[in-house]
């Protein structure tokens, strides 16, 4: 009997390994992970044998080019400041790009000329500038500048050769530059009335005219994409009668809308290839970004198929023969790719991907939902360790996004993937308020901030309790920006559901930001103010929910990372959050970047800054 019981659990055991969860083949280090490259842009060069975009290879975001026949990248500016490559000149390899000074977001515009020399186009301590696109007659390119009033900007034409310009448009009221038609007669302008709440407005530059095209009645977004070839129609996006949005074009001499593409999931853009022979729409399918490219008939051009990760990024040459476009996936940063559409050939590149650092180690996302405390449901991007399992439990992190209003998706981030190749599970929350699922959705948080959104995170909390995987004890809250106002909200407001905090750049106190407003935010000031709070009219409902006046209730552990030039959430914030939670005795710990702003952009404080979170993380809530 006792050899037959033997024979029965030997036969068991292969049945055992294969279920028992994998270990990772290899832990990395930050610096491992790091050492992958972060690429951005595209633009084809005059006669489309190269592409012009970002790359940090060498830790800092500079201007490249590469032969779209593939082959080694050549190196264009040698800035110590980040610098993002934003078009080659259509007639010649003169290029542009914009770059701020330590992160202040005060952009200026320059051109690298024939002679190689740097020149900038929008000069002043104060200005701040947008590349506004080509003319399509080519001599000529498009910026808006806040050097006038620096609550607004002005649309600028600048020749292509001289560099001299002409004032378009003279905004007084806080629009935002959507499309100018080929012929210059008309330019498209949005208008932010709340977050959820947009109107298009049409300029005919020949009558000096302005006309409202969105009237709606209730709450609708309505924002511009483009105009055709024949300057006959303006495409928008709205979601008025609907949760989601949609293309609808404007006839701009019937003054009509009709219906042109709809989804059950939000179109982001849509925009024509140089000649209108394609047009391209982005839809958020539940947080992956889908690509549909039609021809002038309503065919669907065959894209490269992909089967595992996405296009994003999509780039038609002039010639409409060749697309460039991202081609990323959870485990993998977003590589450049060149598509030869006659020929039906795809051309990597670039290599993201740290050749040391092996994508079977790192880990897939999965979008999971659970019900908050009220029934709504909660969508979420769940990473799990590959060595979790019921006999190998792992610490876990409620992760918030920025916003308010943005959003959680898939797809690779480096210190996600640290994390979780660590040994920590992580749940990425779209908490009510994330855009991406439908207009309901996104207003369930207006006026509610630091309570049901806040709720939903301790939602997740109990979410990732019920996973096998994880232990119940060992679950904090990370997030940056709103996210790490979420994070303060949390030990704050409910002191006893995580362990402990890391907070990124997070808003402590909402009165003095929302009075800090950039002045080049004037345009969308009112949306915030619906959205949040007046810091006037609002004060006393302000400071109900600003951790920052109620520290004498945080307990756990805190870590706080920030930029000192961030021009959105002040190193104020910060110090004053830090300096009020250690009276109460409680551990925290505070790093500052000096040349950072609202977000980190240079590898090594990136680096510093990441290996700082894992540290914080294993003493005080993995407790090792």
């Amino acid at each position: 009997m006792r050899s037959l019981r033997l024979l029965a659990l030997l036969a068991l055991l292969p049945q055992l390994a294969v279920a028992a969860p994998a270990r990772p083949k290899r832990e990395y280090t930050i610096e491992q992970l790091m050492k992958s490259t972060r690429y951005a842009g595209a633009s084809f060069s005059a006669d489309e044998t190269s592409i012009l975009f970002s790359s940090d290879e060498t830790g800092i975001l500079n201007v490249y080019a590469v032969p779209v026949a593939g082959g080694k990248a050549q190196q264009l500016t040698r800035s110590t400041e980040t610098t993002l490559a934003v078009s080659y000149f259509p007639r010649d390899d003169r290029i542009l790009y914009t770059r701020d000074r330590g992160g202040n977001e005060m952009d200026h515009l320059y051109v690298r000329g024939k002679d190689g020399k740097e020149k900038d186009l929008t000069p002043g301590d104060k200005v701040k500038a947008i590349f506004g696109g080509w003319s399509h007659d080519l001599k000529g390119f498009y910026v808006r500048t806040n050097e006038r009033d620096p609550r607004f900007f002005d649309v600028y034409r600048y020749d292509a050769e001289t560099y001299e310009r002409t004032l378009l448009y003279k905004d007084d009221v806080g629009y935002q530059l959507a499309a100018i038609s080929w012929d210059e007669k008309w330019m498209a302008l949005g208008k932010e009335n709340t977050s959820a709440d947009q109107d298009i407005f049409l300029y005919d530059a020949t009558q000096k005219k302005l006309t409202k095209i969105s009237e709606h009645t209730g709450t609708a977004a309505y924002r511009g994409q483009t105009f055709d070839a024949a300057s006959r129609y303006l495409y928008y996006l709205t979601d008025d009668g609907g949760e989601f949005t949609r293309v609808k074009r404007y006839d701009l001499q019937g003054g009509k809308s009709e219906e042109v593409e709809k989804y059950d999931w939000d179109v982001v853009a849509t925009y024509f290839s140089w000649n209108d022979k394609y047009r391209a729409t982005v839809i958020n399918e539940d947080g992956r970004s889908k690509l549909r490219v039609v021809d002038a008939g309503g065919a669907e051009l065959p894209l490269p198929k992909v089967e595992d990760g996405e296009i994003t990024g999509v780039t038609f040459s002039r010639s409409e023969d060749k697309l460039a476009f991202y081609l990323r996936s959870d485990r993998r940063p977003g590589d450049l790719h060149l598509y030869d559409i006659k020929r039906a050939k795809l051309t990597r590149l670039t290599d993201a991907l740290n050749k040391e650092v092996d994508p079977e180690d790192l880990v897939r996302a999965e979008v999971v939902r659970f019900k908050s405390f009220d029934d709504m449901p909660i969508p979420n991007v769940l990473y799990k360790p590959l060595a979790a399992g019921p006999d190998r439990k792992v610490p876990a992190l409620v992760f918030v996004h920025g916003g308010p209003g943005g959003q959680s998706r898939p797809g690779y981030n480096a210190l996600i993937q640290y994390l979780v190749n660590h040994g920590y599970a992580i749940l990425a929350i779209n908490n009510r308020g994330s855009s991406g699922y439908g207009k309901t959705f996104f207003t369930a948080d207006d006026r509610k901030h630091g309570k049901e959104p806040l709720w939903d995170c301790v939602a997740a909390k109990k979410y990732l309790q019920s996973l096998q995987y994880v232990d119940p004890q060992k679950i904090g809250i990370i997030g940056g920006s709103y996210g790490g106002y979420m994070v303060l909200a949390a030990l704050a407001f409910k002191p006893d559901e995580f362990v402990v905090g890391v907070d990124f750049f997070g808003v402590a106190n909402w009165v003095r930001i929302l009075k800090s407003i950039p002045p080049y935010w004037e345009s969308f000031r009112r949306a915030i103010y619906e959205e949040i709070g007046d810091p006037e009219k609002d004060e006393k409902l302000l400071v109900e929910i600003s951790p920052l006046f109620h520290t004498d209730t945080i307990k756990k552990p805190l870590l706080v990372l920030q930029g000192a030039n961030d021009p959105r959430v002040l190193k104020v914030e910060s110090d004053e959050i830090v300096a009020a939670v250690k009276k109460n005795g409680v551990p925290v710990e505070y790093v500052v970047f000096p040349d950072e702003g609202h977000g980190f952009t240079k590898k090594k404080n990136e680096i510093v800054g990441d290996r700082k979170v894992l540290e914080f993380l294993d003493k005080y809530l993995r407790g090792k």
